[in-house]
């Protein structure tokens, strides 16, 4: 037996899970390092319409093999509202990033999780039960951990990072039922073409040519934001949640050592503490809800731990068997 095929079971199972997390974790980290220097030179609104630009080339392949089959909906105006809501998140996460410490941004992004499943549970209908609140529970503490407020002044960059949370969430929902309906190809293409020219129209007053420096940083950007885009959905795609969602919190270490390696910022330990205890929670709601859909006591659909406020990229081949 060939040494590939003694290894097969574990590159394609939990090992594989856990290597596509901590890639998509890393890849994540230093996408939003980028945007931060970009954004010493742009406008973060003017960084978040070349994000969606560039990414809405990843579709190409798909139009150029299935025509305009995937844009056949009857969904239009749900998907519109999607992609405002999409936008809405992604402008607000860009801006707060801009000003914000990276290992905040990362230990802030482990809540959206959390308003998910309160959302889903006063939107879809979904029972939430003890176990699943005294997490939720636990992860708003962390994020009062960090901020803090009444102790020390709760800045604007944090804000607008829980607000980009609570956006995202309600985009979730709105991605939850329009799965019951709707392929991901199709989803992701009107998500693409009503974010780029919302993104445009608000980044206009802002608008500056960027340097040829800043445009090659812009298509990194693009770049790495697919490659983490992909290995986070293959890393659910083939492995437990169990598995790989541990691995996620290592985005936070990312942040920090980038942080202070490059813009000279040191979180301190309420940083820590708060990421922590918004991190655990969010996992056990992660872990939680896969094994309640695997029972099916949930409906089926995007893993409420998904935090991108990008609309992700399917690979032609997943696109082709769903169009």
């Amino acid at each position: 037996m060939s040494v590939r095929s003694a290894l097969s079971p574990l590159l394609t199972g939990s090992l594989a899970g856990v290597l596509m997390m901590a890639v998509a974790a890393a890849a994540f980290s230093f996408m939003h390092a980028a945007i931060r220097h970009v954004s010493l030179e742009l406008h973060p609104f003017e960084i978040a319409f070349f994000r969606v630009f560039f990414g809405f080339f990843a579709l190409a392949p798909v139009f150029l093999r299935q025509g305009w089959a995937p844009l056949r909906t009857s969904k239009v105006k749900l998907l519109g509202i999607r992609g405002m809501l999409n936008a809405a998140a992604m402008l607000m996460f860009f801006y707060g990033l801009s000003i914000t410490p990276l290992a905040t941004v990362a230990a802030l992004g482990f809540t959206a999780p959390l308003f998910a499943t309160v959302l889903a549970m006063l939107v879809l209908g979904e029972v939430v039960r003890l176990r699943r609140w005294t997490a939720i529970v636990i992860g708003f503490v962390g994020a009062m951990v960090i901020l803090r407020p009444g102790v020390i002044e709760v800045g604007l960059g944090p804000m607008l990072i829980l607000g980009s949370s609570v956006v995202w969430s309600v985009a979730l929902m709105v991605i939850k039922v329009l799965t019951r309906t709707e392929s991901s190809v199709t989803i992701t293409a009107y998500a693409s073409i009503f974010l780029s020219p919302v993104c445009l129209v608000v980044a206009l007053p802002f608008w500056a040519w960027p340097s040829l420096e800043s445009l090659l940083w812009l298509i990194a950007i693009g770049i790495v934001g697919t490659i983490a885009q992909t290995a986070m959905n293959q890393s659910f795609k083939i492995a437990d949640a169990s598995a790989v969602l541990p691995v996620d919190f290592s985005k936070l270490l990312w942040a920090a050592a980038i942080g202070y390696v490059v813009f000279g910022e040191l979180p301190d330990v309420w940083t820590w503490v708060g990421g922590a205890m918004i991190f655990s929670s969010a996992t056990y709601i992660g872990i939680r809800e896969a094994r309640l859909k695997k029972e099916g006591k949930l409906p089926a659909g995007p893993p409420s731990t998904a935090v991108d406020r990008v609309p992700p990229v399917a690979s032609p081949r997943a696109m082709g068997k769903e169009g």
